[in-house]
């Protein structure tokens, strides 16, 4: 493990060292571990703790590490154990003694969950954007076929009519829930820690208000055992994580089955599909597909997590090393699903003829009759009864609701007349003209809604 071994008279055995290693998978994190040396650097020199030109030197080393880093130049050591202490002993390397100031008053403690907290911030922000670009692309579908009409389902069986952008603009709602999970995420996240030490503050003079400003945190952690023992932010992004990409799995689950030759309300552009190795007729939907599947190792990382921390005593264990990898791995996982999205819904090309006669199947204006006889006098309950014997007569003749013959309706209830025949598609989404319905009015409100949402962001 690392060279910090006062204590003890033996360096740690190979596979221990091995196996303890973060730097594998947090050397990721050395733009924010690096930011928050430079500051707290500064802030040593502000408030008098080392010197303003050990600090000068110990930033200009930092520095210059980073870029080295980011040039691929650096050569990460698995004996130094972790992203902090490789950079802290290349600092030494380069500037000399003065480089064992950086490390006076704080910890790897505060000091990780400072970097984690940065990473997360960021992340946060990347999500925020994606999310937009996703809302802004169903918006411009749903705009682009506005008048399109498709049957609405219940238990995937027809059930009413709607119209696509009204069930198009369901996604958006649920990616607006998403969007404000993550935004509340965001100001959990954007605490402090850095001042916290090991576990139970720091004995010197320091400024974290400064500090914080500094690195763009909100407030500072308002107790020092919480704030290195706290993956709360980390379970927060993993849970808001999880629901969102069950909302995209879900919306994956009807562009597979819209996109298939039994419905074709869609085609998936060829650049978000691919073939069959054997059969040279398929267009197959693996990107789709492929986010319904990556749901589940969203899901998997939430619950590792919740597991790691649901036993772990106060402040710090090293078992709060397993919250990186998950966690990389679903944000890199959710942001490629939302831009991979984004770019498929883009390309939608929508066959609004295919929608439209599938509104011929599944008596699908059996509820606007009832509603019918509703108006008429006669009670819900058996208005609907009435309307259940009619279908089953239109079923055993093969016809549909427009097929019947007034004199057909009449053996059902004296309360049909003449205008049961006015019944349409167009009748039916007029008439559900309320708020949050899929009355054209009402679309076209929640349409220049969903655009003045996503430009107020």
């Amino acid at each position: 493990m690392s060279n910090i071994r006062g204590r003890f008279q033996k360096a740690a055995g190979e596979d221990a060292t091995k196996y303890t290693a973060s730097i594998p998978f947090d050397w990721r994190l050395y733009p924010y571990d690096i930011a928050g040396s430079i500051v707290h650097a500064d802030m040593l020199a502000k408030q008098g703790i080392i010197t303003r030109k050990d600090a000068k030197t110990i930033i200009a080393g930092l520095e210059s590490i980073k870029k080295d880093i980011d040039a691929g130049k650096f050569d990460f050591k698995i004996e130094l154990e972790d992203i902090h202490m490789n950079v802290e002993a290349r600092l030494i390397e380069k500037v000399g003694e003065v480089g064992r100031k950086l490390h006076t008053a704080r910890s790897r403690n505060d000091q990780v969950a400072l970097d984690m907290r940065l990473f997360a911030g960021v992340s946060l922000l990347s999500t925020r954007k994606a999310l937009q670009d996703l809302q802004t692309a169903l918006v411009d579908l749903a705009e682009a076929n506005k008048k399109v009409v498709l049957p609405g389902y219940t238990h995937l069986q027809p059930a009413q009519p709607v119209l696509l952008a009204h069930h198009l603009l369901a996604y958006f709602e649920m990616l607006q829930r998403d969007l404000e999970r993550f935004t509340d995420c965001f100001k959990h996240t954007m605490v402090l820690p850095l001042g916290s030490g090991a576990l139970a503050g720091v004995s010197y003079a320091i400024d974290r208000d400064y500090v914080a400003e500094q690195l763009g945190f909100g407030e500072i952690s308002r107790n020092s055992i919480d704030a290195v023992s706290d993956r709360d932010f980390i379970l927060e992004y993993e849970s808001a994580a999880s629901i969102c990409m069950m909302h995209l799995s879900r919306l994956a689950e009807e562009l597979v089955i819209w996109s298939s030759p039994a419905f074709g309300f869609i085609e998936i552009d060829d650049a978000y599909a691919t073939g069959s190795s054997i059969m040279p007729q398929k267009k197959n939907p693996d990107v789709a597909e492929l986010s319904r599947g990556k749901t589940g190792r969203v899901y998997g990382n939430l619950m590792g997590m919740l597991t790691t921390m649901k036993a772990l005593p106060l402040a710090y264990d090293r078992d709060m090393q397993e919250d990186k990898e998950g966690f990389f791995d679903t944000v890199d996982t959710l942001l490629s699903t939302l831009e991979v999205f984004t770019g498929m819904v883009s390309t939608v090309h929508v066959n609004a003829e295919n929608m439209r006669r599938a509104l011929d199947k599944g008596y699908i204006l059996a509820t606007d009759v009832a509603d019918y006889l509703v108006k008429k006098g006669e009670t819900f309950r058996s208005a609907h009864g009435i309307v259940g014997k009619l279908v089953s007569f239109a079923v055993a003749k093969d016809k549909t609701l427009a097929e019947l013959s007034l004199a057909e309706y009449k053996k059902f209830s004296p309360l049909f007349a003449k205008d049961v025949l006015n019944i349409t598609v167009e009748s039916s989404l007029a008439s559900r003209n309320v708020p949050g319905g899929t009355a054209p009015a009402q679309v076209r409100k929640a349409l220049a809604r969903a655009k003045r949402m996503l430009t107020d962001k």
